[in-house]
């Protein structure tokens, strides 16, 4: 029933998209031949959260509207798809209805929204995603962080911990989105090349920490042994992962024997508290702030026709090319105990 409701959810929008009018500039150049659709300048940009169950994506959601103020951008009323590619549909073409004349949005199936993206570019409405890279359709920018680097980060920081021996376990994310992916495999082959004589069980959470959960406490009863953790989403497997850990009294200090050492992926509050409890050991920053401030950037440059060509910015983050449009990848630091403090990080930042 779900694929036929994004099917028919996929022909509304197409319909919704052919009969809006079709006065819109060509397209122009963005990178190395890559084609980005240009709005016409000024104009509403329609915005749709992924999601409100995770603490990552409530900051986020929270800087866009602030991010757009500032900018002096005209921002539409946010939906919010709640993890479902159907509602995502749903909302792009009650928003497209509406007027708007780009899209920010943060698909979390990265395959599935591929239909909607080209009905998007046909009708020359730029596209921002945050977060994920669809895995096809056109897209005027991406705003992420090299996913791939977190899994690497992740993997040296509990390979050099456990001294290259021992047993993890990966609760990874859904492995229908490219961050999934991405973190899984780069975790895995650093695994594989840089430490050998660690043992991967690897669980797919979905990015649901009930799944999360469940899935450490059937490792745990299994391998009582395991002595790390690598989570995909401090959002929403923290809580599930102390719990767990508490419950098998295994929640104490660094300085135990008794230890799990935990790495994990998004910079919250919630995450640095952790550390600095030696509740957990590491996270990689993954910087909400800056997605919202650059997803903002890049709409409003898209409604002004601006474009942009892979290379340095002058952000501290680098442009790469994709097949289907460009990337900026934004800077996504490991925090442990020895820099959790600093003020730069926005999960230091957030009241």
């Amino acid at each position: 029933m779900k694929n036929l409701s994004v099917a028919a959810s996929v022909t509304l929008l197409a319909l919704a998209l052919a009969a809006c009018g079709s006065s819109d500039p060509a397209p122009t150049t963005a990178g190395d031949g890559a084609s980005a659709p240009a709005a016409a300048a000024g104009g509403k940009v329609g915005v749709d959260f992924p999601r409100a169950d995770s603490d990552f994506w409530n900051s986020y959601n929270k800087y866009v509207p602030e991010m757009a103020t500032e900018a002096s951008l005209e921002l539409m009323p946010p939906t919010n798809s709640q993890n479902d590619i159907a509602k995502l549909v749903a909302n792009t073409q009650a928003l497209v209805s509406q007027g708007a004349k780009a899209m920010i949005m943060a698909p979390q199936d990265t395959g599935a929204i591929a239909a909607t993206l080209d009905q998007l570019a046909e009708k020359k409405i730029p596209v921002v995603t945050v977060d994920t890279r669809p895995d096809k359709g056109n897209v005027y920018m991406v705003v992420r962080a090299d996913n791939k680097a977190y899994g690497t980060k992740a993997c040296e920081f509990l390979g050099e911990q456990l001294g290259g021996k021992g047993k993890v376990v990966q609760l990874m994310g859904a492995l229908s989105s490219i961050n999934g992916r991405d973190r899984a495999e780069a975790f895995r082959d650093c695994m594989k090349t840089k430490f050998p004589g660690i043992t991967v069980f690897e669980e797919p959470t979905e990015w649901e920490g009930t799944k999360a959960a469940s899935m450490l406490q059937t490792r745990l009863e299994q391998h009582p042994d395991i002595k790390g953790i690598y989570m995909h989403a401090g959002g929403v497997h923290l809580a599930p992962t102390l719990q767990v850990l508490k419950a098998k009294n295994l929640l104490v200090p660094p300085t135990d024997p008794k230890h799990v050492f935990v790495v994990s992926n998004d910079g919250i509050p919630q995450e640095f508290a952790a550390i600095r409890a030696g509740e957990i050991d590491a996270t990689v920053s993954q910087p909400a702030d800056l997605y919202a401030k650059y997803a903002v950037f890049y709409a409003k440059a898209a409604v002004e026709g601006k474009t942009f060509q892979p290379g340095p910015t002058d952000h501290d983050s680098t442009i790469i090319q994709l097949p289907n449009g460009l990337e900026d990848q934004l800077p996504a630091p490991l925090v442990t105990k020895d820099n959790v403090d600093d003020p730069n990080l926005w999960g230091n930042q957030v009241k």
